[in-house]
């Protein structure tokens, strides 16, 4: 009789998680969605456009990544998409800035957006951070300098994991930097890469692949 009726609280117990979580994410939609609508023409200092961070959320839900992270944080546009799908993946966000006046307003807009607790925000040079951080991670987006793009995928490379996707913004711009970058991405034979058509700036999306696209692509030739 006891053990029935611990399995019955069990059950009770997890139907209710369960239930709570779609109205957690309703209530997270409308708090991020008011933000982020109310700040729509306001993101300045080297923010990416709207459409570009939808680009960013919709990659983190689709692929479910959990590990992400940000080099060039700006006042916090990007970070707070990424933070928005990181929540309901149940990960997490490193991002970097290296300017404190910008950092400190990215901070302020992460508590407004309601997405500050799964971002650890950065005050730092992403050149000797980003040496320093262990990973893995399984995305990455780069939004920094551009003459370092070459760099940080050099860096990040053997820290992203199998199926992770590295993004870079601005690859179709005329930028010193980014035609050294995207001939050293094209250079690695395990990383899949598209230019995203929907944005004027550019975006390289980039697959780091799995054992199992090397075999589908071996058994193709």
């Amino acid at each position: 009789m006891k053990l029935e009726l611990i399995l019955v609280f069990l059950v009770g117990f997890f139907m209710l998680n369960m239930s709570d979580s779609p109205r957690e994410f309703k209530k997270l939609d409308k708090r991020v969605q008011t933000f982020l609508d109310e700040h729509r023409d306001e993101w300045h200092d080297w923010n990416v456009p709207y459409q570009d961070g939808k680009i960013l959320y919709d990659l983190i839900m689709e692929h479910e990544y959990k590990n992400a992270l940000e080099i060039g944080t700006s006042t916090g546009h990007s970070a707070i998409w990424m933070a928005w799908a990181l929540k309901k993946t149940g990960g997490t966000l490193i991002t970097i800035e290296i300017d404190e006046r910008r950092y400190e307003i990215a901070q302020k807009n992460f508590r407004k957006a309601g997405v500050d607790d799964v971002i650890d925000a950065r005050l730092a040079d992403a050149h000797q951070l980003v040496k320093e951080l262990e990973g893995p991670f399984d995305f990455v987006f780069s939004d920094a300098d551009k003459v370092w793009y070459k760099r940080y995928l050099m860096e990040l490379y053997p820290k992203l994991e199998q199926g992770g996707c590295f993004v870079a913004h601005n690859v179709r711009q005329a930028y010193s930097g980014i035609p050294e970058f995207m001939d050293f991405l094209n250079s690695l034979p395990d990383m899949k890469t598209r230019i995203d058509s929907t944005t004027s700036s550019g975006m390289s999306v980039s697959f780091k692949k799995t054992a199992s696209d090397k075999e589908k692509e071996e058994q193709s030739d």
